[in-house]
């Protein structure tokens, strides 16, 4: 039978950095600041940018989709926006056209080798959230991204 721990101490008997590092807040900012680097790095490898993923992720479940529409929903500035769809559509991951409904307005789709980077980049992140729940077991894991899940919901 493992010892008892001991209960931690309570939080103004500690000195003021480590009272700061055991607030939710701070240790929920780390954490998420370590994930994002691990997925941006794993995307970084499928040769995409946290902010073309999302983007072209979006592209391919609401498109085709107005530009304005889509900068509207992922509230990123239409001027950040056109750069993000130049390089997308670059790179031949995307299409701009005009948009049947309205001929002023550009529609956004997705191509096949969107849908085929998206594909990767998915297996990519999946495995970098793993590697950040490792030390976790299978059931910690799934009640760590529940109560995540109720915070961020609340």
């Amino acid at each position: 039978m493992p010892p008892a721990s001991a209960p931690p101490p309570a939080p103004d008997a500690l000195p003021a950095l480590q009272r700061i590092q055991a607030l939710p807040s701070w240790l929920v900012g780390r954490v998420a600041a370590r994930g994002r680097s691990l997925v941006a790095e794993a995307l970084a490898g499928q040769g995409v940018k946290m902010l073309h993923h999302a983007v072209l992720a979006a592209v391919s479940e609401l498109g085709p989709i107005a530009q304005a529409d889509l900068g509207r929903k992922l509230a990123i500035d239409p001027k950040d926006l056109v750069g993000v769809l130049n390089d997308l559509q670059a790179d031949g991951l995307t299409l701009r056209e005009p948009d049947p409904r309205d001929r002023r307005k550009n529609a956004v789709t997705v191509t096949p080798t969107g849908r085929d980077l998206l594909d990767r980049c998915a297996t990519v992140a999946e495995a970098a959230n793993a590697e950040l729940l490792a030390p976790l077991t299978p059931a910690e894991a799934r009640r760590l991204i529940a109560l995540l899940a109720r915070l961020h919901e609340a």
